[in-house]
C-alpha cells in the first residue's frame, strides 16, 4: 500500500500519467484490469484506453449507471442497493469483485457516487464517492471520499483516485 506521501505524489500526476503508470505496473506484474463505474460514466476506462497498448493489460469496463444495470450486468444483490443505497461501500465491494468474476481481469476498481449538482442528501451529500479496489490474488480495499467541486471536478478527482488505488492494489 502507498504511504501518505506517495498518495500525495500521485494526486499531483495527471490522469494520463496515472494511466500510463498503471499500465506499466500491470505489465510488470502480468496482471489485467477491469472497471465497474457508475458516477464516472466510463471515465476510468477512457483514461486507460487512451494509453497505446492498453489492450494488453485492460480487459473491459462495466458502466453501470443505473441500479438495474448494476443488478443485470454485475449481478449485484438488489437487497444491498435497497438496504444501503447504490452509493455505499457494500455495493462497490460487490461491484469490484463481480467485475473480476465477469471478466478476464485480475484487478478491478468500482466507483459509485453523487457527482451533483443534485442528488445529494444530508447523509450522502454531493461529492460523496465510494470506491472499492479488488485484487483476485488476495487484497481489497474499500473507502468513501468527500470531494469538493462541480460535477466535472468531482468526476475528475474520482478518476484520479480510482487509478491511484489500482496502482496501489497491484
Amino acid at each position: 500500500m502507498l504511504n501518505l506521501l506517495e498518495k500525495l505524489m500521485f494526486t499531483e500526476k495527471t490522469v494520463q500519467e496515472l494511466a500510463q503508470l498503471l499500465g506499466d505496473k500491470l505489465t510488470q506484474a502480468g496482471l489485467v484490469a477491469a472497471t465497474a463505474e457508475s458516477c464516472t460514466g466510463g471515465g476510468v476506462a477512457y483514461a486507460i484506453t487512451e494509453i497505446s497498448g492498453s489492450s494488453l493489460w485492460f480487459d473491459r469496463s462495466f458502466v453501470t449507471y443505473s441500479n438495474d444495470a448494476k443488478i443485470q450486468m454485475l449481478g449485484i444483490d438488489k437487497s444491498l442497493i435497497e438496504n444501503f443505497g447504490a452509493v455505499s461501500e457494500q455495493v462497490v465491494e460487490q461491484m469490484a469483485s463481480r467485475a473480476v468474476k465477469h471478466s478476464e481481469a485480475d484487478v478491478s476498481v468500482a466507483i459509485s457516487g453523487i457527482a451533483g449538482p443534485g442528488g445529494g442528501s444530508e447523509e450522502k451529500p454531493v461529492g460523496t464517492v465510494c470506491f472499492s479496489w479488488y485484487n483476485a490474488h488476495g487484497s481489497s480495499k474499500t473507502e468513501t471520499y468527500q470531494f469538493v467541486g462541480d460535477r466535472s471536478e468531482v468526476r475528475t478527482q474520482a478518476i484520479r483516485l480510482a487509478l491511484s488505488g489500482l496502482i496501489d492494489i497491484i
